[in-house]
């Protein structure tokens, strides 16, 4: 009687459930990461970062918590997209918008983007796999420090083209297009370009992206539904997808679900 009571007890102990839990979860993501590799990936994956403050919020942290954490998982999914073969990533990791933020903690977030560009040009994994290193957006709004750290990211990487891992800092879509039109307009003005050879192409050589391919797929986390301004003039026929988790609490799991989602949709193109 008593071992019949001992094993009832063990079967609905909440160690024993978090452990068939998490075995679910592994043998899960396990297939679904199977199934991702078996398809072709985005080449261009562009990632809204929303919901550090939330989570910070959520959890009872101090909000520059918030961004430390959020700053991990960004780590992390240079490493997922390792993984599936991702080639192009590009993360909005502070808009426009952003700078009507308190001081405090634009002054911590300037920090941590000061930190992690500096960490990124020494990191292993982005000279082992040749990963090319762009920050994207208004410069000019950055504190030199910000400047200086991107300077030394881009040019540690300038020589790589495997991979391209794009951060949009000070970055928003109508400035950026905005800035666009103003170079034709110059260019017009001097005498190197008639309004009529103004096309789609011509905007897309004045614009930060000029490099890089159209984001194939654009995933926001945090429940919200739009794009906030980036990458206006790219997302033109990108795919989306929403997630309500938070960025901070971004799994392997979800991303692999985000990836699987693009993979079953049909790309039509206007047709």
């Amino acid at each position: 009687m008593a071992e019949r009571e001992s094993t009832k007890r063990e079967r609905g102990s909440p160690y024993l459930s978090h452990a068939v839990g998490d075995a679910l979860r592994d043998l899960t993501e396990k297939r679904l990461l199977d199934l991702v590799k078996s398809e072709p990936v985005p080449n261009h994956l562009a990632i809204i970062m929303d919901g550090n403050r939330r989570f910070a919020a959520a959890h009872g942290l101090d909000v520059s918590k918030g961004h430390a954490k959020g700053r991990d998982v960004a780590e992390l999914l240079l490493d997922w997209c390792l993984e599936v073969g991702i080639r192009t990533l590009t993360i909005y990791a502070l808009s426009t918008e952003n700078f009507s933020r308190s001081s405090d903690e634009l002054e911590g977030l300037m920090d941590l983007y000061e930190r992690a560009l500096r960490d990124i040009a020494v990191d292993e994994r982005v000279h082992r796999h040749q990963i090319r290193v762009q920050v994207i957006g208004n410069r000019s709004l950055l504190p030199a420090r910000v400047q200086e750290a991107i300077e030394v990211a881009e040019k540690a990487t300038q020589g790589y083209s495997r991979y391209r891992f794009n951060v949009a800092l000070a970055y928003g879509g109508r400035d950026e297009i905005v800035q666009a039109i103003r170079a034709l307009a110059r260019e017009v003005r001097d005498g190197t370009l008639a309004p009529e050879q103004i096309d789609s192409d011509a905007v897309s050589r004045h614009l930060y992206t000029r490099d890089l391919p159209d984001p194939d797929l654009i995933f926001r986390t945090s429940g919200e539904e739009r794009i906030s301004n980036f990458l206006l003039w790219q997302a033109a026929y990108s795919e989306l997808y929403f997630s309500d988790v938070l960025w901070p609490g971004l799994t392997r799991l979800e991303f692999l679900r985000a990836i699987r989602s693009f993979q079953m949709r049909r790309r039509r193109y206007g047709e």
